[in-house]
């Protein structure tokens, strides 16, 4: 006589904290109009597509790639042109050098601070490696609140503070004398987040030899290489020697190497289109100032924020015309009503700005 086992359910052994997080939404963009994630929107020259082409056809892939990636950190540290005597840790886009600095500083207690709204993997993350985040609200134009940051300073003592700059999804760049004092208060390692440097006016990179606890970090996704997911953490090489042991091995394949070193001995290629993006950011900010009902935010980075009465109808009005851009409405109390639109070609750009009109008038 057979008997029946019974049914054994196993724990759930994922942590709650986890599960109450939302995945981070890539919203699909297929025959859109695609103005949501901050893209550089041109079109390399052909003649640098087809050395591409040619590079990557004799791309050895069945070997791993270079560990230590050394022909591109000597293209990154002339194009960036860091201070003597400071490191570069590369990573699979930021998020990957986000992680690794949490995870280096996740001690029982410690606390990743930064301020709000910003960045939402700061804080993503912090829950990732089991840190408590601590965000400190900016002042409602959006501006560092210099008290209040010091005051979560000195009660926290946090082990990472991260500061965009410029700020996403803000766009503006906080005053470099507060983060000054800032980094000067720290406890912990302070980041500073420069994904959008090339559209900015000002940097950290030349103050990383002023300040022991200083790290500057950028990505190149910005620039024109979404695709390749490439960013880059400098500083001190007492820090990244230590950060260096927890990058996973090869996270920068043998294509992203090759092709990141060749676009970057034509940086001149990626800021001039950078340019166009400003100038085009100024035409669209314009532009913005003359739809009745949108209050703009000033931007330092290839995107503009603005705020519009019933933005989610607004937001899915635009998709409906073929425009994706981010909605941000339910993302943070102080971004209600907020919409985030990328600097696009001058065609993109005028499209959207129609549609915008037009959703507007026909919701009124």
């Amino acid at each position: 006589m057979s008997s029946v086992r019974p049914v054994v359910v196993p724990a759930n052994p994922l942590r709650l904290e986890v599960m109450a997080l939302h995945a981070y939404h890539v919203a699909p963009a297929s025959g859109m109009i695609k103005l949501d994630a901050m893209e550089n929107p041109y079109v390399l020259p052909q003649d640098l597509r087809d050395e591409i082409a040619r590079l990557v056809a004799d791309a050895e892939i069945n070997r791993y790639p270079d560990a230590g990636a050394q022909l591109l950190k000597a293209e990154i540290r002339r194009v960036s042109n860091l201070p003597h005597g400071m490191d570069i840790l590369l990573g699979n886009g930021s998020d990957e050098i986000i992680q690794l600095l949490a995870l280096a500083v996740a001690r029982p207690g410690a606390v990743l601070l930064s301020v709000e709204p910003s960045f939402v993997m700061y804080k993503m993350i912090s829950t990732f490696v089991g840190m408590r985040y601590v965000g400190v609200p900016l002042d409602d134009d959006f501006s560092l609140n210099r008290k209040a940051m010091l005051d979560a300073i000195r009660q926290e003592q946090p082990a990472l503070v991260f500061l965009a700059y410029p700020n996403n999804p803000t766009g503006n760049l906080f005053d470099a004398a507060t983060i000054k004092q800032i980094i000067e208060a720290a406890p912990g390692l302070v980041v500073v987040d420069e994904a959008y440097y090339a559209f900015a006016r000002d940097s950290f990179i030349p103050h990383l030899a002023h300040y022991d606890n200083l790290l500057v970090m950028r990505t190149f996704s910005k620039l024109g290489m979404a695709g390749l997911r490439l960013g880059f953490l400098a500083g001190a090489k007492a820090w990244l020697n230590q950060l260096e042991k927890l990058r996973l091995p090869y996270n920068v394949g043998v294509l992203s190497q090759l092709v990141a070193v060749k676009l970057l001995q034509h940086h001149d290629v990626l800021l001039e289109q950078a340019e166009r993006i400003k100038q085009q950011r100024a035409r669209l900010l314009a532009a913005l100032n003359t739809v009745v009902g949108v209050r703009t935010y000033s931007s330092e980075a290839n995107f503009i924020l603005f705020r519009v009465a019933k933005a989610t109808q607004v937001f899915e009005g635009l998709k409906q015309r073929g425009v994706l851009i981010k909605n941000l409405n339910s993302g943070h109390p102080a971004l209600t009503d907020c919409l985030r639109v990328t600097v696009g070609t001058p065609d993109e750009n005028r499209s959207f700005v129609v549609a915008l009109q037009d959703t507007i008038n026909q919701l009124a």
